[in-house]
C-alpha cells in the first residue's frame, strides 16, 4: 500500500541517525530509556499508519458501495418505467477508481436519467461532484450530459467537461456512465483528522530524534569537559607535589631560617600550594564520583568519634568558630565509608564558617528517628530562597553581596549529595526562622550497624 510504503521510508530515515549515534556510548540506562523511547514512539506511529490504511481502505469500500447501490437503484427504476425485467448479471461495471459504466439493456430518456441519478445519489448521501454522458446510437457519439457539484448545483460544461473522459465501449448500445473527478480528494477529506494524528506523530518523532541528538551531543561535550578536568588536575599535581617538596626542604635550610623575610615567602608558598592542592583533590574526588569510580570501603565506624575529630581539625583551621556536637549517646555505629563520611562533615562546616558571620557558630546535632539525623546548624546569614534548590548542583556559587568575588568552586555540597547518594542517604538544606540555616543527612536503619 502507498501508505506503507511511507512509512517505511521515513522509518529509514530516522533509524539510522540514531543508530550511528548510540554505538559512540556505553550501554547504559541512557542508552536503554532512548531506544525504548524510540520504539515505543515508532510502535505507536506504526499503529496509527495501520489505522489510517484501514480507514482508508473503508472509505474506499464505502464509498464504491454507496456508488453502486445508487447506480443499481437507478437501473431499477429505468427497468420499472419500462416494464421490463431485470438482466440476471450486474449491469454495472467500474472501468476505474472514479469511473462506471452502466449497461441498461433497453432504452431510457436522458432527463429521467438525469433526474435518477440526483435522486439516488442524494439518497445514500453521496456528497461529491460528479458528471454522466449517454451513447447515443443514432451519431455512434456519447453525449454529455452536465457537470453536477456536491451542493447539486449545475455548473458551466464548456469550463468541466472532459472531452476524453467518456469512451465508446464495444458491444453495449443503451448505456450510460458516469464519472467522480473528485473522488481521490474526497477520500483525503473524509480522513482528514487520521492525517492530522499522523502528523502530530510524526512532529513528535522528529522532535524526539532531534532532542536525543541533542542529548547525546551534549552527553558527548560532558564527557570531553570530565576528561579535560581530570587530565587537568592530573597535570596540577606533579607539578605542585614538586613544588611543596623543595619549599619544605628550602624553609629548613639555614640561610632561609636565618632569614625571616625568605622564610615569610617561603610559609607562604608552602601554604598557598598545600590550599591549590587541596582543592585539586577535591575536584578529582567529584570527578570520581561522577564517573562512578569510586568506591566505597564501607565498615562499620562510631560517627560521634567521627564528627569530634571533624571539629577538632576544624577548630585547627578556624580559631575563631565555636563548634559544639550534641548527641544523645556517646555512640551511633554507621556502616559506610569513614574516610568520604569525614569529608562530607568537613565540607559542611567548612561552608558554614566561609560563608558565616564574623564569629561563625555551628551546632552538629545527632538525632534518632527511623534511622540517624545529623542536622548542621549555623548562625550564618542563610541562603536567598530563589538559590537554596539548586545549591546541590554542580559549579553552582551562591552570590554574596558583601563579596566582590564568588569564592570557592561550587563543588562542595556537590559533593556532599553525591556521597550521600551512593551510601543511599538523604541530603536537605533549608534556612531557620530565625537566623542560619540547617544542613540535614539523613541515613535510614539499613545503614546502621
Amino acid at each position: 500500500m502507498y501508505i506503507n510504503a511511507i512509512y517505511i521510508v521515513t522509518c529509514y530515515n530516522f533509524i539510522p541517525v540514531i543508530a550511528n549515534s548510540i554505538p559512540k556510548l556505553k550501554f547504559n540506562k541512557l542508552n536503554i530509556i532512548v531506544f525504548i523511547g524510540l520504539i515505543a514512539i515508532i510502535g505507536v506511529l506504526t499503529m496509527q499508519l495501520v489505522m489510517l490504511g484501514q480507514a482508508y481502505a473503508f472509505e474506499k469500500k464505502e464509498l464504491g458501495e454507496k456508488i453502486h447501490f445508487a447506480l443499481q437503484d437507478v437501473v431499477n427504476k429505468i427497468y420499472r418505467d419500462n416494464d421490463s425485467e431485470l438482466p440476471a448479471a450486474s449491469p454495472i461495471k467500474k472501468v476505474s477508481e472514479d469511473y462506471y459504466v452502466v449497461d441498461v439493456q433497453d432504452v431510457f430518456d436522458a432527463e429521467v436519467l438525469e433526474y435518477y441519478l440526483k435522486t439516488e445519489f442524494q439518497k445514500v448521501k453521496l456528497d461529491m461532484d460528479y458528471e454522466y454522458a449517454m451513447y447515443d446510437c443514432s451519431s455512434d457519439e456519447m453525449v454529455y450530459g452536465e457537470y453536477v457539484t456536491m451542493n447539486g448545483k449545475e455548473v458551466s460544461t464548456d469550463k468541466l467537461q472532459c472531452e476524453n473522459c467518456f469512451t465508446k465501449r464495444a458491444g453495449l448500445v443503451y448505456y450510460f456512465a458516469v464519472r467522480f473527478p473528485k473522488l481521490t480528494h474526497s477520500y483525503v477529506n473524509s480522513l482528514q483528522q487520521y492525517w492530522i494524528y499522523t502528523g502530530v506523530l510524526l512532529l513528535v518523532l522528529v522532535i524526539y530524534v532531534y532532542s536525543v541528538l541533542l542529548l547525546l551531543k551534549q552527553k558527548k561535550y560532558t564527557e570531553l569537559q570530565k576528561d579535560f578536568i581530570n587530565n587537568m588536575t592530573h597535570e596540577f599535581k606533579t607539578p605542585l607535589s614538586s613544588i611543596l617538596i623543595a619549599s619544605n626542604y628550602a624553609v629548613k635550610q639555614e640561610a632561609i631560617e636565618t632569614n625571616p623575610k625568605l622564610s615569610k615567602y617561603l610559609k607562604i608558598i608552602i601554604e598557598q600550594s598545600n590550599k591549590l592542592n587541596q582543592h585539586v583533590e577535591r575536584i578529582l574526588s567529584v570527578a570520581k564520583t561522577e564517573s562512578n569510580i569510586i568506591n566505597l570501603e564501607k565498615k562499620p565506624f562510631n560517627i560521634v568519634e567521627s564528627l569530634e575529630l571533624v571539629k577538632e581539625n576544624a577548630l585547627l583551621k578556624f580559631e575563631h568558630t565555636s563548634i559544639r556536637l550534641v548527641t544523645g549517646k556517646p555512640e551511633y555505629l554507621v556502616k559506610a565509608d569513614e574516610f568520604h563520611f569525614y569529608n562530607i562533615a568537613y565540607n559542611i562546616i567548612e561552608n558554614a564558617v566561609k560563608y558565616g558571620n564574623a564569629h561563625p557558630e555551628v551546632t552538629i546535632s545527632i538525632k534518632e528517628s527511623n534511622g540517624i539525623q545529623l542536622q548542621f546548624n549555623d548562625n550564618g546569614p542563610g541562603i536567598p530562597q530563589e538559590h537554596i534548590e539548586y545549591v546541590f548542583d554542580r559549579f553552582y556559587r551562591v552570590p554574596r553581596e558583601n563579596k566582590k568575588e564568588v569564592e570557592g568552586f561550587g563543588i562542595g555540597l556537590f559533593y556532599v549529595k553525591k556521597i550521600c547518594e551512593l551510601h543511599g542517604w538523604k541530603a536537605s538544606i533549608k534556612n531557620n526562622a530565625g537566623q542560619g540555616m540547617t544542613v540535614t543527612l539523613y541515613i535510614p536503619k539499613k545503614s546502621m550497624a
